[in-house]
């Protein structure tokens, strides 16, 4: 969590989380209303009522609002929603399904979307979620290799 908030600090504009784990995503809402506001920050997870849903996506998407963080899972969030007020998408965890991450990847990239978008992963050195990481890097190249194109460039 520290690290997130570090992240955090340096960044500007709106951010999009992604984690794979309801009490991750509760507890980095928590954190992240306890330091900038209520308003800050929406949840978006099979929990959430789907009305809710809708409304923090808008809440998210308005180009002034006080709403800078979309904190969700890409189980949930990650196909079939638009997030273009986002310039930065972090991964608080990843899973070891690539179309997940894929697909997660491109609710940023839609669009409307007119900025560069910056990705960040928080891995711990010889962990799990490093090795998911490297595991889905391996993905992409098997992928590369037997499409013989650049399916996505990013190690």
């Amino acid at each position: 969590m520290a690290e997130l908030m570090s992240v955090l600090e340096e960044t500007e504009g709106k951010v999009i989380i992604w984690a794979n784990y309801v009490a991750d995503i509760e507890n980095i809402v928590t954190a992240l209303k306890k330091a900038y506001g209520e308003a800050s920050t929406v949840a978006y997870y099979g929990g959430v009522k789907a009305k809710v849903r809708q409304k923090q996506i808008s809440l998210f998407q308005e180009k002034n609002g006080p709403t800078r963080y979309f904190v969700g899972n890409p189980q949930t969030g990650g196909y079939g929603i638009t997030l273009t007020a986002a310039n930065t998408v972090v991964y608080y965890s990843n899973s070891y399904d690539l179309e997940k991450r894929l697909q997660s990847e491109d609710r940023a990239h839609r669009i409307g979307q007119t900025n560069k978008v910056t990705y960040v992963d928080l891995l711990c050195e010889n962990s799990v979620d490093a090795k998911i990481v490297d595991a889905l890097r391996d993905k992409i190249s098997i992928a590369n290799e037997i499409l013989g194109e650049e399916l996505k460039e990013w190690l």
